[in-house]
């Protein structure tokens, strides 16, 4: 530890931290006079949450090691493209608090397996139960945990061997107040860690960009050296957005050019803030819809931060340690360099160490604390959510009173904690780029949940029979197309898969025989239903159709150069963009015209989807710097 660079005043810096933390938990999780922490409480805390707090948890349970370490490894080895999922979370936050979380709201629901239960049956909530937890588990938990210790071995300049002792030590701080506060202490201390981890990450990249320019001076002439160093290099796409096959094969391979913008990404965000429970949880648990919409647009604006929080810092790690030959600061020789970059996720623990000055790593590290422990200790509390409101109280013990509910609860987030530990190393030793197997592996289940949430949610004919079939094939599907085809890009095979399970979940409902009489909506619904149908049919035809056009060109061996461009950026991620949009005109028309639905389908009042001015202008807000930083770094 004698060369992490680390003084006394870094380690009281992140000593308070951790004191305060717990603290804070503990007096959060108490119980108030003459009060027993009911099911509610411990699971929704008790809907008190303000949208401050719903923004500020849904970040903090988000960002983690994953992406402080993970995506900023990515960053190091792929470049700014890596940051399309954090830009493009931002825009689904717009649509989960416009047209998802307003529905679930409504219909008072606690987990999202109950959603289903209730919507359609109790073998489907039981399916993706199950999915949940193992997801949860094996590779959530893990992976956070796993991250959270490389980062701490780097950064403390500490052996391996150490390694299961710092994720144990991560894992009792999370459960500690979690286990025995429940959803309340997580998210109002998820408030403080929010202000560490973004204000800490800030900090850092900061620094990290002043150590570039040395005396030449000042962050953003460190940003200027890396930029026009690495534009000056002919093949190298570290600041582009949209990645090009032909310069980048192995970037291209993780995220395929427009497919960022218009291809699996998109179902990547919306399964994750949509039907995830650890994160869509903080939505339940506001004091009203209008709290629950204004946290989620101020999550898209934290969001949006989060790039240059964690990308940056990851591509400036690359240049100064590809070529420290060029950067002013290097060669002028402040800076006495401690460890190396053997492995992509190495770069943000090297540059903690390296460039930070004293007193500014303890706060970078307490900031990677936080992230940490947030998303640890949210995990634990949704994993025991979803084990008893759906496992045990439906299936083991539907009596259970309310005491044994929260007891069970209880006991469930320690028995999380114990298997992630024990199962961390099997799973994680020895990868390059941890964010980018999370991503992939989430993303085996991902087009179902999308496919049997989302029409669930929204189209009035969606069958239980149809949910089953999609979620018994949802993984199996996954499994298949990674063999068949381990070369293609993983956003593409999770569009391909989209398209599939969509085509069976149709075709299955259409066939079903168990359906109900419905009237009609009003005219005025009618009309908008039908408007909205034709706009979206139009949209999916054109993407589509473009698709096609450009891909017969390209393999019946069309050299034309837009062809060819067209095919580098991944054209084809239009298929997928339009098979998504063409699902929402099959439920707007279908709601507007059929005479019959699903017994168990929900009734959807338009009433719901409207919001106000200050909703309407900070989705603007986001679109707009949205749409600006990809016309300056496509």
């Amino acid at each position: 530890m004698n060369s992490s660079g680390f003084q006394t005043i870094d380690f009281i810096i992140f000593g308070a931290y951790i004191i305060l933390l717990i603290v804070l938990g503990l007096f959060l999780s108490r119980n108030k006079k003459g009060k027993e922490k009911n099911a509610n409480d411990y699971f929704l805390a008790g809907n008190s949450l303000t949208w401050w707090a719903v923004g500020a948890s849904l970040i903090a349970a988000n960002i983690s090691a994953e992406q402080f370490i993970g995506m900023s490894g990515s960053g190091y080895k792929i470049g700014l493209c890596v940051a399309a999922y954090e830009l493009m979370a931002a825009l689904a936050l717009i649509v989960v608090g416009k047209f998802l979380l307003p529905i679930m709201i409504t219909q008072k629901i606690y987990t999202i397996p109950q959603f289903l239960r209730e919507r359609y049956n109790g073998g489907v909530g039981l399916a993706f139960s199950i999915f949940w937890l193992f997801l949860y588990v094996f590779v959530n938990l893990t992976s956070v945990a796993w991250l959270g210790s490389i980062a701490i071995e780097q950064i403390l300049g500490i052996d391996s061997i150490y390694r299961l002792y710092i994720i144990l030590f991560l894992f009792v701080i999370a459960g500690t107040y979690s286990i025995y506060g429940g959803l309340a202490a997580v998210a109002w201390t998820d408030v403080l860690q929010v202000i560490f981890l973004v204000g800490g990450g800030l900090i850092t990249a900061y620094f990290a960009l002043e150590a570039v320019s040395g005396s030449h001076g000042g962050a953003w002439n460190g940003f200027l050296i890396i930029f026009e160093k690495l534009k000056s290099l002919p093949t190298d796409t570290h600041f582009n957005l949209i990645v090009n096959k032909s310069l980048s094969p192995n970037a291209f391979k993780d995220l395929p050019g427009i497919a960022a913008v218009v291809g699996g990404v998109w179902l990547t965000n919306l399964g994750y803030w949509g039907f995830n429970q650890y994160i869509i949880q903080k939505g339940l648990a506001a004091k009203s819809l209008a709290e629950a919409k204004k946290g989620l647009i101020f999550a898209g604006f934290l969001k949006i931060l989060i790039p240059f929080i964690v990308v940056i810092p990851g591509i400036t790690a690359y240049v100064m340690y590809t070529f420290p030959q060029d950067i002013p600061g290097m060669q002028e020789g402040y800076f006495n360099i401690h460890g190396n970059i053997n492995v992509s996720d190495d770069a943000y623990p090297w540059l903690i160490r390296n460039f930070t000055p004293v007193g500014i790593k303890g706060l970078s590290f307490a900031a990677l604390a936080a992230a940490i422990i947030s998303s640890l200790a949210s995990m634990f509390n949704s994993t025991s959510t979803i084990f008893t409101m759906d496992i045990y109280k439906q299936h083991i013990n539907k009596k259970a009173s309310e005491h044994q509910l929260v007891k069970v609860g209880r006991i469930t987030a320690l028995a999380s904690l114990i298997i992630a530990a024990v199962a961390v190393q099997p799973l994680l030793g020895g990868l390059d780029q941890a964010f980018q197997y999370i991503q992939e592996y989430s993303g085996f289940i991902y087009p179902g949940i999308i496919v049997v949430f989302g029409l669930g949610l929204l189209w009035k004919r969606a069958s239980s029979h149809a949910a089953v079939w999609t979620s018994i094939l949802t993984i199996p599907m996954g499994v298949l197309f990674k063999i068949a085809f381990p070369e293609m890009p993983f956003q593409f095979r999770m569009g391909y898969i989209f398209i599939v399970l969509f085509l069976i979940f149709v075709t299955l409902t259409y066939a079903d025989r168990k359906k109900v009489n419905v009237e009609l909506p009003a005219e005025e619904d009618r009309r908008t239903m039908l408007k909205w149908g034709r706009f979206t049919l139009v949209i999916a035809l054109s993407c589509i159709i473009a698709a096609s056009i450009q891909k017969i060109l390209f393999v019946s061996g069309s050299i034309n150069q837009v062809v060819v461009y067209l095919e580098n950026i991944g054209f084809e991620a239009l298929f997928f963009f339009g098979a998504l949009i063409s699902s929402i005109s099959l439920f707007l028309y279908s709601n507007s015209k059929d005479l019959v639905k699903d017994p168990k389908s929900l009734i959807v009042n338009l009433e719901l989807f409207k919001t106000d001015k200050g909703f309407a202008l900070g989705a603007l807000g986001i679109c707009t710097i949205y749409t600006l930083l990809y016309l300056i770094f496509w």
